[in-house]
């Protein structure tokens, strides 16, 4: 999974958000590090509604706009769920390694 999918998908473990929300959000989680552009965003929330991983939860207008609403789809928590899982699991093998190579320090992981 791409980083900026990743982020995404955890924006919205939550609740629903406008894109607008989103994108603060993504980079919120990521220490500024990732910093979604307008276009950017709104192509992959398309492409993540198209591949069933989220869905439009309502659509409201505000100031003559409509502002549409994205919640996870169960497909959606699944697989954010793997991509933790896959995350952890290559965090802790790490982790080992470096232990192994430099006994006494700590890295905190797994």
């Amino acid at each position: 999974m791409q980083e900026p999918t990743f982020f995404i998908l955890t924006a919205l473990a939550e609740e629903p958000m406008h894109g607008y929300g989103v994108m603060r959000a993504v980079s919120d989680l990521s220490g500024g590090r990732l910093a979604l552009r307008a276009g950017t965003l709104y192509a992959a929330l398309d492409r993540l509604t198209d591949d069933g991983l989220l869905t439009v939860d309502r659509e409201e207008a505000v100031d003559g706009r409509l502002r549409r609403y994205y919640r996870l789809t169960d497909d959606g928590v699944a697989s954010l769920e793997a991509e933790v899982a896959r995350l952890r699991a290559n965090a802790s093998l790490a982790a080992a390694r470096l232990r192994r190579s430099r006994p006494g320090l700590a890295y905190g992981i797994g």
